[in-house]
């Protein structure tokens, strides 16, 4: 099997949800399949209303890889499911497509059997390297990007079939927690679920304080200078952004969870108000909506715990979902898991008919 570049980016775990260090590791793709029948790739610009007016003067016009199976050039009447997969923290959508090492993994899947489809991956990095996929006055509202104004162009532009039955989510990670909290809330737009390794479902402890790292933030005046800092500093300031936005607070227009050296309750509880775990009892009636949830995480990966305490609570509430712990890290079997496990999950829960409700 080829092997992958490294990327350390799991402290992520770190900065949001208090677990420990680590780093991404060597990526195992899987072995290209022959025959596999090759797939269009478009690079497109979608305009997101929902972004518009952002604090952070992050893009509006955001890159979206759209890969079109096989068949669809070739019957010009077809019409198909569509999947949205998530990125993680610190990569946009191009980098995503070699973490899951697409279009080949695509192939591979519809070489298998999975069932033709389209593919989805949204760019959501900003200027802090990450939206949280969550809805924010300093970000832009990239929660309602994804649910309806991706969704709204990816219909308008392609031949999908336009009902939730027919939609997927899926993501890593960051794009974990963004389809955790997307799904739950948008269960009139998507029809299934495939949540891999999410972050920061947990609320975040107030921890020790670190004066110092404070005091390097708070000295963050543009864009430039968050690019110096380092991944944990900066993914600091990118949950400050996302969850704690403060509209009198420039240039950053956030708040941070400690001021001189001492925890904000106030600030922490905005974080803890966007931890999955804490709002899923409010979205049961949503979640049992959906034809299929799929969650997944490496035997090595310090997210495993609370992945599998969503596992958990949808077994709790009697929400059939399928968990699997494989052996892995927080990376190292994302591209196999794509092509082995999401795809054919898609292939099997979502609706490929016009007649969908």
């Amino acid at each position: 099997m080829k092997i992958g570049r490294m990327l350390c980016a799991a402290a992520f775990t770190l900065a949001v949800a208090g677990g420990a260090l680590e780093c991404q590791v060597q990526t195992i793709v899987p072995p290209v399949i022959a025959g596999a029948k090759p797939v269009t790739v478009d690079h497109i610009k979608v305009h997101g209303t929902s972004l518009e007016g952002n604090l952070e003067g992050d893009a509006v016009d955001r890159d979206v890889i759209v890969f079109l199976p096989p068949g669809y050039t070739k019957d010009k009447h077809r019409r198909y499911p569509v999947i949205y997969a998530l990125h993680g923290y610190s990569i946009g959508a191009m980098q995503w497509t070699h973490e899951i090492r697409v279009p080949q993994t695509i192939e591979g899947a519809f070489a298998q059997g999975a069932k033709e489809m389209i593919v989805v991956l949204p760019d959501s990095k900003t200027i802090h390297n990450g939206s949280m996929y969550s809805s924010s006055v300093t970000t832009g509202d990239f929660e309602n990007f994804i649910a309806h104004d991706l969704v709204a162009y990816i219909d308008a532009h392609y031949r999908t079939l336009p009902n939730p039955p027919s939609r997927g989510l899926v993501g890593h990670s960051m794009g974990g927690y963004g389809a955790s909290r997307i799904g739950m809330k948008h269960s009139d737009v998507f029809g299934s679920l495939y949540i891999m390794s999410p972050c920061c479902m947990s609320a975040r402890p107030a921890g020790p304080a670190n004066v110092e790292l404070e005091k390097k933030l708070e000295s963050v005046k543009t864009a430039e200078d968050s690019a110096k800092l380092s991944f944990f500093e900066r993914a600091q300031l990118a949950t400050a952004a996302a969850w704690s936005p403060d509209p009198i607070n420039p240039p950053l227009y956030l708040d941070l969870p400690t001021k001189d050296g001492v925890a904000q309750p106030d600030i922490l509880a905005k974080w803890a108000a966007n931890a999955p775990l804490d709002f899923i009892d409010q979205y049961i009636r949503n979640l049992r909506q959906y034809n299929g949830i799929a969650i997944d995480v490496g035997d090595q990966d310090s997210l495993r715990t609370d992945t599998a305490k969503l596992h958990d609570v949808l077994d709790r509430y009697g929400i059939p979902n399928t968990f699997e712990i494989y052996p892995g890290t927080h990376t190292s079997a994302v591209a196999d898991r794509f092509q082995n496990h999401v795809m054919p999950f898609f292939s099997n829960h979502l609706c490929f008919q016009t007649s969908c409700h």
